[in-house]
């Protein structure tokens, strides 16, 4: 039977006080994207408030992105359903691409965080790479401990940060993964980082979002 994706997105296209456009970013969207369609996986895209899913168009040059854009994914994410609305049967894993879009609907968004906690409870693959980790920071699991809880975790890093978007975050993601208890770790500010744990997947920044996907996959076909 084919695998199914779930893919839970950010609603958010400004941040921070000086209303910077965002998003979720092209590259974490299309290179798995990308990774799950050419496994035949089968992608379903929720976002937080439903409708067009907001795309911070940046590395337009990179293949796999051109590919994304001239394949079924842009359609995808202009018509998404709600996220609120998702019901977790059927899929084997969900994602959430990073962006700094999930820092402002997604880091306390109930609905995001029961869902990841449903995956992650019911035995299914829960990932997500940048700043999509926000979504996993306050997800709390049937046994009331948070979901990154003395697991080993990365996500986008203060060093990265202060040369991105000091300015337009109010908190430090590295800060919150570990103020819950994660085991964070982090290697030079914009390389490849991406962790398996278990059944949860998490990678650091955007060169990041191909090792998350090829690690996901690599559990789905265990």
């Amino acid at each position: 039977m084919k695998k199914k994706i779930l893919f839970m997105v950010t609603s958010a296209d400004l941040i921070g006080p000086k209303n910077r456009r965002t998003g979720s970013l092209l590259t974490e969207v299309a290179h798995p994207y990308e990774a799950f369609k050419k496994q035949g996986y089968d992608i379903d895209i929720y976002s937080v408030k439903g409708g067009e899913a907001p795309i911070d168009m940046v590395e337009l040059e990179d293949p796999v992105n051109i590919a994304f854009l001239k394949g079924d994914g842009p359609a995808k994410m202009k018509n998404t359903a709600r996220i609120k609305d998702v019901s977790i049967d059927g899929y084997d894993a969900v994602f959430v691409p990073g962006g700094l879009g999930p820092v402002v609907d997604m880091t306390d968004n109930p609905p995001v965080q029961k869902i990841l906690a449903s995956m992650y409870d019911s035995g299914k693959v829960v990932s997500a790479v940048c700043h999509g980790p926000v979504s996993l920071a306050n997800a709390k699991l049937k046994n009331g401990s948070y979901l990154v809880k003395g697991k080993n975790v990365t996500g986008f890093s203060i060093a990265e940060e202060l040369n991105y978007a000091k300015e337009d975050v109010s908190f430090e993601l590295e800060d919150l993964l570990k103020e819950r208890g994660a085991n964070y770790s982090a290697v030079d500010p914009w390389q490849p980082h991406s962790i398996t744990d278990g059944r949860l997947v998490t990678g650091q920044n955007p060169a990041s979002a191909q090792g998350v996907a090829e690690k996901v996959i690599a559990i789905l076909e265990a």
